[in-house]
């Protein structure tokens, strides 16, 4: 059996000095997804279940025509007796099959995670509201006489993927939430950067290409265009959504992805 000799003052003092400088490592949760993104995904689950096995065909076929976006209803050459008004914001909610449901779900909890975080839950939903409307509104424009319905968050996910795009994809993990993290970079720098570039081009030509020959499975046609719509304020106009007080020197010294 050996003893142990006695310690040094100055081994004690030296391990001292290390742990009381050394900071706690933090413990993130194992689901960063914060709550306005939970709720609206929920939302978007329980529609698309009650939708689907809960209501005959009158009654979706009243879903429809109040909740979903349909350019005829607001072309003024059908006599209606009412207006649904939230038709450019409420067609999001809605989704027509499991596939079209979970693709837009899983890309809300990726994008939409890190911009709620960022900019916080009533500028979210404001964000929502907008790219979904700017959406709808594209959609309008192409196919003012159409009596098909519009439905699905795709045109409010596609306005995260441009805002994302907008701070060049950089996560800020020191609040123990990631969020997008240092300023909204210009787009000059931003269409310079090849990572970026490379997402984007992919992105366009897969919404073109299932918007032109449809998705295996899928009888509806893709409304790739709607996409677009969102995208674009979501990638032009971020920063009116971005909480004004965000330190903008954060930035300068974050490396720029290439």
């Amino acid at each position: 059996m050996t003893e142990q000799g006695p310690e040094t003052p100055g081994h004690n003092q030296a391990d001292e000095g290390r742990d009381a400088t050394q900071e706690p490592r933090r413990r993130e949760p194992v689901f960063n997804i914060p709550g306005v993104v939970i709720v609206l995904i929920a939302i978007c689950v329980a529609s698309y279940v009650v939708s689907t096995y809960f209501l005959d065909d009158r009654q979706y076929f009243w879903l429809l025509l109040h909740a979903a976006f349909i350019p005829i209803l607001y072309s003024g050459q059908l006599p209606l007796d009412f207006l649904p008004i939230a038709g450019p914001v409420t067609y999001s909610l809605l989704h027509g099959s499991v596939a079209h449901l979970a693709v837009n779900m899983i890309w809300l909890a990726a994008f939409g995670s890190p911009l709620a975080n960022r900019i916080g839950t009533m500028r979210f939903i404001v964000f929502w509201i907008a790219t979904s409307i700017a959406a709808a509104g594209l959609h309008y424009i192409l196919y003012m006489h159409s009596q098909a319905p519009l439905i699905g968050a795709s045109g409010a996910v596609s306005g995260m993927m441009g805002a994302a795009a907008r701070f060049g994809f950089r996560i800020d993990r020191s609040s123990g939430r990631p969020a997008f993290g240092g300023p909204v970079l210009p787009i000059s720098l931003v269409l310079r950067m090849r990572g970026t570039v490379t997402f984007l081009a992919v992105w366009m030509v897969i919404n073109i290409v299932t918007g032109l020959y449809g998705v295996p499975g899928e009888e509806s046609q893709i409304a790739w265009e709607a996409h677009i719509g969102g995208f674009v304020v979501g990638f032009f106009f971020v920063s009116s959504f971005d909480r004004p007080h965000r330190l903008r020197h954060r930035g300068r010294d974050d490396r720029q992805p290439s």
